[in-house]
């Protein structure tokens, strides 16, 4: 049977493993603490695996909380191109006529938010071929009005 010193270390390197194929770095912790442990049983060969479990357990769970308290993962609040309040009032062609009653289809150019064709909510009729202009963003669905000549 392998000694406590074995079974930690190869646990830790384990859990360390895991840790980079899921890059959380919540498991590196928990490997951490595992291979503390197999220095300490190293080292204290009599120590019992009551309190080989107590140790892990907290050395894991205190090592993760203070790493909890100090980290902070930056916010990077770019969402390039996804800026909805830019794309009110940009212009395109409806292609499938809408109504209240009836969703439809508008085609831009460009592409809007990531897409060329969207399907587009209107509280007017307004007939394929004809120009319209984005009010809002709702959802995955634009609304859009009649495009008036200025």
């Amino acid at each position: 049977m392998l000694e406590p010193f074995w079974i930690w270390g190869i646990l830790g390197l384990v859990l360390i493993a895991l840790e980079m194929l899921s890059s959380t770095l919540y498991i590196l912790w928990f490997g951490i603490a595992a291979l503390c442990l197999a220095l300490l049983t190293y080292l204290l060969p009599a120590l019992g695996i009551a309190w080989q479990l107590l140790i892990f357990a907290a050395l894991s769970l205190g090592s993760l909380a203070v790493w909890k308290q100090f980290y902070r993962r930056e916010k990077n609040n770019f969402n390039i191109g996804q800026s909805r309040s830019d794309e009110i009032g940009r212009t395109g062609i409806i292609i499938e006529p809408v109504s209240p009653r009836q969703n439809g289809m508008i085609e831009f150019a460009q592409g809007v938010l990531g897409s060329r064709r969207w399907e587009a909510v209107a509280s007017e009729e307004i007939e394929a071929g004809a120009e319209a202009v984005i009010v809002a963003v709702e959802g995955n669905r634009l609304r859009v009005s009649r495009k008036t000549a200025h």
